[in-house]
């Protein structure tokens, strides 16, 4: 059986396509669209451009898959349409426009999604998982692998580059400003304090963090591990940003050029407030719990 999962973030939409027999999965395409959703909400209402911008990059999924002849694709959105308060509106013309129907989940069960989707990564058996999308930020503590308590923040980094962001990189201002509300956000919305010396991290975002971290350590082979002093150096070069650190980035990570700096500032934030020592990337994520938990019935693979 194949099955074609997309993710509607508030930054990317992404679709993954997986084979599934029996009890194994295997990712056979992925493909991502840049599309900054939340960069067509004001006031938490999205405007008609971008309800028509996600009617024509589900199409495309949807006409992709036809064309391979998978006649199954779960659409899920997280903070894109979690957060807005036209929510129905927006569902209603995209059903009529594509006949497509998309899940809207929670904050706290796209922590869930997340930990099950990344457990298979998870070397450690007890510690903190960050997924730091575009417009939210998901944190859930696990203690023998088993979910303790979780949370979802309403920011990510599209929304504080949207909130926060003048330019296309954060002055000194601006960076303290978006360490600021993080801080406050951890203090009023955050999970039970709690000292984790390991991370795991999911979403784009970190992913991209770790890949300038081996650039700018010089670590061959795509390491999928980072230290909190590691990141606090990396995060310090990104808010500086000469124009040899924006050269490199727009090698790394293009599409992240304007969302990086807010990123690494929130990851550091969080990392901080809860004594972290290292942080390890999965490259799976929400997609593969969705897959799991909602399509085959199971908590993991």
């Amino acid at each position: 059986m194949n099955v074609g999962i997309v993710d509607l973030g508030s930054n990317t939409v992404r679709l993954s396509v997986y084979r599934v027999n029996d009890d194994k999965v295997k990712l056979l395409l992925h493909r991502k669209v840049t599309a900054g959703i939340a960069s067509y909400t004001s006031k938490k209402k999205l405007s008609d451009e971008g309800i028509g911008l996600i009617c024509e990059i589900l199409t495309e999924f949807h006409e992709l898959l036809s064309n391979l002849e998978i006649p199954s694709m779960h659409i899920f959105a997280t903070a894109s349409l979690r957060n807005i308060i036209n929510r129905d509106e927006a569902l209603s013309e995209i059903i009529k426009k594509t006949g497509l129907k998309i899940d809207v989940i929670s904050g706290e069960e796209e922590a869930m999604l997340s930990f099950y989707g990344a457990l298979p990564d998870i070397s450690f058996s007890s510690g903190l998982m960050i997924d730091m999308g575009g417009g939210s930020t998901e944190l859930l503590h696990f203690d023998n692998k088993k979910i303790l308590t979780s949370c979802s923040l309403p920011v990510g980094s599209l929304d504080l580059f949207n909130r926060h962001v003048s330019g296309l990189f954060p002055d000194t201002s601006e960076c303290c400003s978006i360490q600021k509300e993080v801080r406050e956000l951890l203090f009023h919305f955050g999970i039970e304090h709690f000292d984790s010396t390991h991370v795991v991290g999911v979403g784009g975002t970190i992913r991209a963090i770790c890949k300038i971290s081996n650039h700018y350590f010089k670590r061959s082979g795509g390491s999928d591990m980072f230290t909190l002093s590691e990141l606090r150096e990396v995060t310090e070069q990104l808010k500086l940003m000469k124009v040899s650190t924006a050269r490199e980035v727009l090698k790394l990570i293009p599409e992240r050029i304007h969302t990086i700096v807010p990123g690494a500032i929130a990851l550091e934030s969080i990392c901080a407030t809860y004594g972290v020592n290292d942080i390890t990337v999965s490259p799976h994520g929400a997609r593969e719990g969705y897959l799991c938990r909602h399509v085959l019935g199971k908590e993991q693979k």
